[in-house]
């Protein structure tokens, strides 16, 4: 379930923007905010199915968006990579501007 819910929730981070206003708002709830269903139906005063029903569509376009474009697979093959640069570096004791230039990749994401 952890896994589920950190996938989503970086899904959510790379699509939010492809998502409509309601859409949005549900999933901050349900993911962001850790409310229940009920407690999400309630504040729309709508049933707590209506509820989970667009929160699954929702998650199924958010892998459909990443079956299509890959940014979260690309983001995490480019962290794999400067990881793998960094522990490189470290191990042949290279000068520090290198660890700096990779540590700068780094945080760009």
């Amino acid at each position: 379930m952890i896994e589920k819910t950190t996938r989503i929730n970086f899904l959510f981070d790379f699509y939010q923007a492809l998502l409509t206003d309601k859409q949005r708002s549900y999933m901050e709830l349900y993911y962001l905010d850790d409310l229940s269903l009920g407690e999400i139906a309630e504040e729309y005063t709508i049933s707590r199915q209506a509820v989970y029903d667009n929160i699954r569509r929702t998650e199924a376009m958010l892998e459909e968006y990443e079956a299509k474009l890959s940014l979260f697979s690309k983001f995490q093959r480019r962290q794999e990579t400067v990881e793998q640069l960094l522990s490189l570096v470290k191990d042949q004791s290279s000068e520090k501007e290198l660890i700096q230039l990779i540590n700068q990749l780094k945080e760009w994401d």
